[in-house]
């Protein structure tokens, strides 16, 4: 009892905080011109900082894999888990279980679905691979997809066609590209009477280019060609809904932008597609309308999906389009002062309407595991290098407790990584 009694102090204390961050949001409104947002606002994410436990020592702009919790996310999994301790089975499944219900309310009002299309789950990989063998496919059947998507994906669709025998029909792009009759061109000259669906990564996580998924799904439905779009790394970061994609089917990781606790993800399928597809586990009806049919995992961590509320609850006080205007802003900060950089190349996109976050560059003569060790050897900046068909770089991606500061010392680096 009395652990309850602190946890809900705290909580008032974090409420509070909250509800200097509201006064924020009101001393700062959200402004129209992407361009400018981002420095004006600088005492505005300084505040979202303090709701993160971020690093002092290291600074990570490797949060396009898995972002940090906020504190309060953390504090609520600390205590779930302590609940559940007290007695497993009945606060598992009689108290936390129906607790997914509101839950579901509320992830489906931010992706803008109704409630009864969406599965809470534990990652992109796990939602688009539940899709990707559920369909129903036989051989000779073709699914058009890139050379640029995750390779979780790939290797589930090469399964499928070893399996079953389907037909993988590659895309080859050229990036980065802000042409949108090219990107769509590339898909969709890929059709033929024998395509059935077409998977399209909506943001690239080796460089995040953004592709006009919307734009190749209506040349698909005209078709009469199912839609699968990854959104691992565009939900809770582009301003969008899910319908404004007009697909089929859709998965994401909570634990990228929305910055759920690791090991959390959501899946989507059309209402009506949904009796089309088998669930990855049994259940008592596979043939089912019940999107909860794909929610059979046996013991799962419910603590793990009650804290999930507490990083939407921030999630929202920011507001999807103000985040969407830092992040652009942050990638841009830094892209823009290096450009200048003897044999630099960006493999991003500046263009607001195609890139956000992430950021990849490259530097000639220098390899990018060699540029991401010296990055962290030296300077104590955590990125990632990307070896991946065409892209050669490291990948810079920032979140919205990262400060202009930290960006500055990545421009220092670059530039004196460039010289020696």
């Amino acid at each position: 009892m009395n652990n309850r009694r602190s946890f809900i102090r705290h909580t008032a204390t974090l409420l509070g905080a909250f509800a200097l961050h509201q006064n924020l949001l009101e001393a700062f409104p959200l402004q129209t011109d992407s361009a400018q947002v981002g420095h004006p606002d600088e005492d505005f994410w300084r505040q979202i900082r303090a709701a993160y436990a971020a690093s002092p020592n290291i600074t990570n702009l490797n949060n396009g894999g898995v972002s940090p919790t906020p504190r309060a996310t953390m504090d609520a999994l600390d205590y779930y888990n302590r609940m559940c301790s007290e007695a497993p089975s009945h606060y598992m499944w009689r108290i936390l279980d129906a607790d997914r219900e509101p839950l579901r309310n509320n992830l489906a009002q931010l992706a803008g679905v109704s409630p009864l299309e969406i599965a809470i789950n534990r990652n992109a990989t796990e939602s688009l691979n539940t899709i990707i063998f559920g369909l129903n496919l036989k051989a000779g059947d073709e699914i058009v997809l890139s050379k640029y998507d995750y390779p979780n994906m790939i290797n589930a669709w090469k399964q499928r066609a070893l399996r079953d025998g389907v037909k993988l029909v590659w895309v080859d792009l050229e990036l980065p590209s802000t042409d949108e009759t090219y990107l769509v061109k590339a898909f969709t000259e890929k059709f033929t009477d024998k395509t059935k669906l077409v998977h399209i990564t909506h943001i690239i996580n080796w460089n995040g280019q953004i592709l006009p998924a919307a734009k190749i799904a209506d040349v698909a439905h005209a078709r009469n060609i199912e839609v699968l779009v990854d959104g691992a790394h565009s939900f809770a970061l582009l301003d969008y809904k899910i319908p404004d994609l007009h697909c089929d089917y859709w998965g994401t990781s909570l634990h990228k932008w929305l910055c759920a606790p690791y090991g959390t993800g959501l899946m989507w399928i059309k209402k009506d597609k949904i009796p089309g597809i088998m669930p990855l586990l049994g259940n008592d009806k596979p043939d089912g309308d019940n999107i909860r049919k794909f929610e059979s995992l046996g013991t799962r961590s419910f603590p793990t999906e009650m804290a999930i509320g507490y990083s939407l609850d921030l999630h929202n006080l920011i507001g999807t389009e103000r985040k969407q205007k830092r992040l652009h802003f942050l990638k841009n900060y830094w892209m823009q002062q290096v450009q200048d950089v003897k044999g630099i190349q960006f493999y991003t996109p500046i263009d607001y309407a195609w890139g956000c976050a992430i950021g990849t560059f490259g530097i000639a003569g220098k390899k990018p595991g060699e540029i991401a060790e010296k990055l962290f050897t030296d300077y104590k900046i955590h990125a990632v290098s990307i070896e991946w068909e065409k892209v050669t770089g490291v990948r810079v991606t920032p979140n919205v407790y990262t400060m202009e500061q930290d960006l500055d010392k990545l421009v220092r680096a670059i530039h004196e990584i460039a010289t020696t």
